[in-house]
């Protein structure tokens, strides 16, 4: 979240920045007043306190020297003090908490580096790698290579679950598997840390990555017990130092986490309901990163880095968009996205013999962010630079490396070849066992 001192002090500058994100922030002139109530109410009560431990001392006096009706006269102005103090503690607690449900609803401050504008349409690419792929034939969206190959069973996930569930069998389900070690081993080769991570969080996990309160809708809650299905492995392993003072020594830390992902996808339409882009459950590959808030902007760009190895390595055309103030997320003071071609969700046309692509667009299979400092003040994930220095908020980023199943259907598109085969990238060979899926 954000800082409360930091609002109060530059209150029109931040509701500025937050409304280049679209949305009404104007709640947020609340905040001094409700600050004022809290330290009236703090001063209030520990006047009374100090006043009734001075009164207590002269309570003890007069009954030491048996004064007995002073003592019960003084003593019942302490009784009401007593009701007074409780009235301000319990005023106090009342504005913390409305501070606190304010700062919890409030996104972070977006970056003076972002585009500005109301949606994605004002994102900005920054570059473009590799050409878009042509064939010699018509090529085939993954949804319908897959189940002409048998590789795919939409219908028995749609029996078994429900929509956007999906059966991956032989082929398939070794190269979501086979793409999953590739992208670990790539990373800790690289220096980051694997991280098995529980699928299931409690509420305070949840609400200190940013994903609750506002998007319970989108995530699964199960019963009983406190426990939410991870949306991605962002959420465990950003909490895992929750409530801990690191060292600065220490940083940065750098993780990998191999997961499922649970999301209920609410609002997704069009080519998204087909094939495995947008389903309820999927596997991920996250970079975490925990750093010095100075570093976090270098991290950043060595983060996304990071991911676009795998694309690089995979030999997918893809580009790189820096997101709008409009368009980031709620945790987030700035993101790229790294997007990746995919064939089926372009128009092509033949010429020459050869088809060609006649439209631009990529689809999404990474997001890289510098959350600053907002993730951390929400967990209260601290470090100190000396053992006597003061205490400051870390800097946390995170980043798909990639996204598997997106991935897969990836490789299916751009490596399907003219008889229904698919050619395996190379570097997948030694993880498949094959140079082909037939």
């Amino acid at each position: 979240m954000l800082d409360v001192k930091y609002v109060i002090d530059h209150l029109e500058e931040v509701i500025k920045r937050l409304e280049t994100r679209t949305g009404d922030y104007s709640y947020l002139r609340e905040l001094p007043m409700l600050e004022q109530r809290r330290k009236d109410a703090i001063l209030g009560a520990d006047k009374l306190k100090a006043e009734r431990n001075s009164q207590s001392k002269e309570i003890g006096k007069l009954k030491a020297q048996k004064k007995d009706k002073e003592a019960e006269e003084l003593l019942s102005k302490l009784n009401f003090d007593k009701e007074e103090i409780a009235r301000l503690d319990k005023e106090k607690d009342k504005a913390e908490e409305e501070i606190h449900e304010m700062m919890l609803k409030t996104p972070n401050l977006p970056d003076a580096s972002l585009p500005i504008g109301i949606d994605d349409t004002f994102n900005r690419v920054e570059k473009y790698v590799g050409e878009k792929t042509t064939f010699a034939f018509k090529p085939m969206a993954h949804w319908d290579l897959g189940v002409k190959l048998g590789y795919f069973d939409f219908d028995r996930a749609a029996k078994v679950s429900g929509t956007r569930f999906t059966f991956y069998l032989g082929a398939f389900a070794r190269l979501e598997r086979s793409l999953a070690a590739f992208m670990l081993d790539t990373h800790t080769k690289n220096g980051y840390t694997e991280v098995l991570p529980p699928y299931m969080v409690n509420t305070a996990s949840l609400t200190g990555s940013g994903q609750l309160p506002k998007f319970a809708d989108q995530a699964y809650n199960t019963t009983p017990g406190d426990f939410w299905m991870i949306p991605t492995a962002e959420v465990p392993v950003t909490n895992y130092y929750r409530d801990e003072i690191l060292s600065a020594d220490d940083l940065p830390k750098w993780f990998c986490a191999y997961s499922s992902c649970f999301r209920a996808e609410a609002g997704a339409a069009g080519r998204d309901t087909r094939g495995i882009i947008r389903q309820h459950q999927f596997q991920k590959v996250e970079l975490v990163k925990y750093c010095l808030p100075e570093k976090s902007f270098e991290e950043l760009e060595s983060l996304t880095e990071e991911a676009e190895k795998i694309l690089e390595l995979l030999k997918l055309p893809y580009r790189r968009v820096c997101l709008s103030t409009g368009d980031v997320g709620f945790s987030s003071a700035k993101t790229y996205d790294l997007e990746v071609w995919m064939p089926s969700y372009n128009d092509y046309e033949e010429k020459d013999g050869v088809f060609v692509p006649t439209t631009n667009n990529y689809k999404e299979i990474s997001s890289c962010s510098n959350d600053t400092d907002y993730q951390a003040r929400r967990m209260n994930i601290r470090f100190k630079r000396t053992k006597d220095s003061k205490t400051e908020y870390v800097h946390m980023l995170n980043g798909s490396g990639l996204a598997v199943g997106r991935t897969v259907a990836a490789v299916i598109e751009n490596y399907q070849n003219a008889d229904g085969t698919i050619t395996v990238p190379e570097v997948l060979r030694p993880y498949m066992g094959t140079d082909i899926i037939k």
